[in-house]
């Protein structure tokens, strides 16, 4: 069993013992007081509350409080050394261990992590995938098609943390560089040889991937989103980069880039030797023609530099497309043969993702975790498609919030592209965090009204998420489609800093029951349209 601490953490069970004098020349740290020459590193942290005898502590410059104020409690757990910049060595005091101080210790926290767990990411084919919406789904995509040509995997992301089917939710889509280097190098202690993860921006612009050496990196695509914490769009799209040019550290051997839309295109266009990814036109991956949809599965023929190879998706909508074409180029670019590949794809569901909630309605109901202006848009675009193949004449209801202390700009955004596509929106808390919840719902409400009123359908503000899922079922009848979006797999709210159990697809559950018992249909006919019953995963 893998070590762990009081926070969980995914640790090898017989990590490598370095001597501290050899890691100093990685750190360039100035020793405080003489580093004995039989002290030995196992591990390395920066919270105190989840050290284990034999780490190094790595106290840094916070947001709310220097990391130096926890020193003597890390200390206390057994910490063998502490890594800090001036300000934290003169915080810290005595700690009667040996104190090394660097100028922006953080800078070298990735390359440092690696060192001290024997660089385990040169022993794996890593594969990162970047991009503002699509990463948590291409990721499973491409994990299925390696495991199927017989590759030993693992899944770091949103959802969660996966080594050999044992499955850890994940708190941060990529985890800080202690703990990143430590999961990889129980990875290489259980086997495994093949890891797909998800990047973000924010890892990328924090060096919380530092040390990792990428095989492949891919680009999804590129929307609004996380420009509370970028600067800009270019500041965002900056970071996202950082995974493949080849000045970068982190630069991945191999680039695979979607660029169906600009920002991929000015990527790949500023890259040496890309593969490109396109469902609208000529690419190293394409189309053969365009996609065809049955029920709730598509279908396509990929088109790469060795022949076209069929693929089947239980995932609807054109992205999931953009998202399957994507996966299999980089199974590709990781050595796997597509008709090894594509079959496995067939088999994919992503939790939280289109995820159908079925007891027994006579109407559709969906769980999804768009919870950006651009995901909005396609999930409900998507949606449309469907109910309009389906001839039942179906309407369209979307429950929608958006999230506090993150992005505001992206709120009128999404309440307008709601309005334009649902025949009824409700508008909701989503994660409100420490914002005023009903401050962000008029922010949505405002942006609603920006589409002019013979465009856009019914809309209500029900604050209590519980009550506004309730209000959508109550209102769907037969052959209409009810969508919950924002939170997906989330199983969480948080509120002024408490995280209250919250699950959408237990509370959709729920709400259909109350208003609707199993078998009842309402007041329709009992069924949704035929061809429509698989049109999401369960």
């Amino acid at each position: 069993m893998p070590a762990q601490s009081s926070q969980n953490v995914l640790r090898p069970a017989r990590p490598p013992s370095t001597p501290l004098s050899d890691l100093l020349e990685t750190i360039a740290a100035d020793p405080r007081s003489p580093v004995p020459a039989d002290l030995r590193i196992t591990g390395i942290e920066q919270r105190s509350d989840a050290v284990l005898p034999g780490d190094l502590f790595a106290a840094l410059p916070g947001a709310r409080a220097h990391g130096a104020r926890f020193a003597a409690d890390a200390v206390a757990r057994g910490a063998a050394a502490v890594l800090t910049d001036a300000a934290g060595a003169e915080t810290a005091g005595e700690l009667g261990v040996p104190v090394l101080v660097r100028e922006n210790p953080r800078a070298v926290l990735g390359e440092l992590s690696a060192a001290i767990y024997g660089h385990p990411s040169e022993r794996l084919s890593i594969i990162g995938i970047t991009g503002t919406s699509g990463k948590t789904t291409t990721s499973y995509l491409v994990e299925a098609g390696l495991a199927a040509a017989g590759r030993s995997t693992a899944l770091i992301g949103t959802i969660e943390t996966r080594i050999g089917g044992r499955r850890v939710p994940s708190a941060l889509t990529t985890p800080e560089a202690p703990q990143l280097h430590a999961v990889f190098a129980l990875m290489v202690e259980q086997g495994v040889d093949a890891v797909v993860m998800e990047v973000s921006s924010h890892a990328l612009a924090l060096g919380r991937v530092d040390g990792v050496r990428f095989a492949v990196g891919a680009f999804t695509n590129l929307s609004q989103d996380h420009l509370d914490f970028h600067a800009d769009f270019e500041d965002y799209f900056a970071a996202k980069r950082r995974l493949f040019e080849s000045d970068s550290p982190v630069a991945a051997r191999t680039a695979v880039v979607n660029i169906d839309d600009a920002w991929g295109r000015r990527l790949a266009d500023g890259l040496a030797e890309p593969v490109r990814v396109c469902t609208t036109g000529p690419a190293d991956w394409s189309l053969a023609g365009p996609a065809r949809a049955h029920g709730g599965e598509q279908e396509f023929t990929a088109v790469g530099p060795e022949g076209e190879t069929p693929v089947r998706l239980r995932l609807p909508g054109d992205y999931n497309v953009a998202n399957g074409l994507l996966a299999l180029a980089v199974c590709a670019a990781a050595g796997v043969e597509p008709a090894s590949a594509a079959p496995a794809l067939a088999a994919v569901d992503v939790p939280g993702r289109m995820q159908r909630v079925e007891r027994g309605q006579d109407f559709l109901a969906l769980v999804d975790y768009a919870h950006k202006p651009a995901a909005v848009e396609s999930v409900i675009a998507t949606l449309r498609a469907h109910l309009a193949a389906a001839g039942s004449g179906g309407r369209l209801a979307v429950v929608v919030g958006a999230g506090g202390d993150r992005d505001p700009g992206k709120r009128g955004l999404m309440g307008a592209a709601a309005a334009r596509g649902a025949d009824l929106v409700i508008l909701t808390d989503d994660n409100p965090r420490t914002e005023d919840p009903a401050a962000i719902r008029a922010a949505l409400v405002a942006g609603t009204q920006s589409v002019p009123e013979e465009q856009r359908g019914e809309v209500r503000d029900i604050g209590d998420r519980t009550a506004a899922i309730e209000a959508a079922v109550g209102w769907a009848g037969a052959g209409d489609a009810v969508l919950v979006a924002g939170k997906g797999h989330e199983t969480g709210q948080e509120i002024n800093g408490v995280k209250y159990p919250f699950d959408d697809r237990g509370v959709l559950a729920a709400a259909i029951d109350s208003t609707r018992p199993h078998g009842s249909g309402g007041s329709g006919n009992g069924s949704w349209p035929a061809g429509a019953e698989d049109l999401t995963v369960s």
